[in-house]
């Protein structure tokens, strides 16, 4: 009898730890990126990493992996599509690739600084671009930003195109780039980020298209001693999700990774506008600056050649009448 009792107990606390709730374990999510751990990207992914878990009461969390860690741009875009990857924060210079309206971002001198850009994500036509990555099977979540692009050489500043004739210079390849450093003259040569310090110290290359904060992030004044501030082109990021991911969200998640990753490149957008003078105050100190007041009139042949480039995209036209509006306000 007593055993009996004893076994009636075990069976019950049994049966009820059964139904007992247990608390579901985090899904972990990982995002790539190629900027460094010191540039505004990547802390704009960080600052995602650290909002999410708390947004989706502890559902999701997202790891993080900068610099290249996950490979190539193009390698993490194919991880992807395939759902090895879940998520990335690109720029929309490759993006384009996939979303070719994108390049309408990278309209030379439609910008005069960071904060124009800012204000041109909210425009209709800039996300429709964003609506263009579902035929790649990936979901657009919104832009962020980097500093407008600028000329960094080796041993001489880019006074004008006569300077740049036949120099090697890197490029992130994608159309619109390589359609204005032609026309310019150049060898538009594309180097992975991550080698490009190597190739300005052997002189592989002659120069850099780059933002500043790449710049001062991954040190390059050190091998290459002349910046022309040209602002020839802005340098937008696109934050995206693997559509394979997206879909298994649930509703309530899908809000909450939206309502955290909008808060974190607005954040980083503005942190961008500050970043813009201070990594200019940091290179003013170490090296030979020179500015280009008349940029887009030097540049006026290339300026045209990528323009005309842009004729396939009507989306392209809609995003720069938009931006002229804007502008006019």
């Amino acid at each position: 009898m007593i055993f009996s009792k004893i076994g009636s107990r075990a069976l019950l606390a049994a049966a009820c730890l059964a139904v007992l709730p247990f608390a579901a374990e985090a899904r972990e999510l990982r995002i790539g990126l190629i900027t460094p751990p010191s540039h505004v990207w990547t802390k704009v992914a960080q600052r995602m990493a650290e909002k999410l878990p708390e947004a989706t009461d502890g559902d999701l969390t997202l790891a993080v992996f900068p610099a290249g860690q996950l490979g190539t741009e193009q390698e993490m875009f194919q991880q992807m599509s395939t759902g090895l990857l879940d998520a990335g924060l690109m720029t929309a210079a490759i993006t384009s690739l996939r979303a070719p309206s994108l390049q309408g971002w990278f309209t030379p001198y439609l910008f005069t600084g960071v904060s124009d850009a800012i204000d041109a994500a909210e425009t209709p036509a800039a996300q429709q671009m964003l609506g263009e990555l579902d035929r790649a099977g990936l979901h657009g979540m919104g832009y962020t930003f980097a500093g407008m692009r600028h000329i960094l050489m080796r041993d001489e500043p880019a006074t004008d195109v006569a300077a740049l004739q036949n120099k090697k210079i890197r490029i992130v390849p994608f159309p619109a780039m390589k359609v204005w450093w032609q026309e310019v003259g150049a060898v538009p040569t594309p180097v992975n980020l991550t080698e490009v310090y190597q190739a300005l110290q052997t002189g592989l290359l002659d120069g850099v298209d780059i933002d500043l904060d790449a710049l001062v992030g991954l040190k390059f004044q050190e091998v290459a001693h002349d910046l022309t501030l040209t602002s020839h082109m802005t340098f937008p990021a696109v934050m995206m999700v693997s559509d394979m991911t997206w879909n298994s969200l649930s509703q309530e998640d899908q809000a909450a990774f939206q309502k955290v990753a909008d808060e974190a490149l607005a954040w980083g957008s503005e942190q961008q506008i500050t970043a813009e003078e201070t990594n200019l105050a940091t290179l003013e100190n170490e090296m030979t600056v020179t500015r280009l007041t008349d940029g887009k009139q030097a540049f006026a042949k290339a300026n045209e050649a990528v323009q005309a480039s842009f004729a396939p995209y009507p989306l392209i036209a809609e995003f720069q009448a938009q931006v002229a509006a804007e502008q006019a306000k």
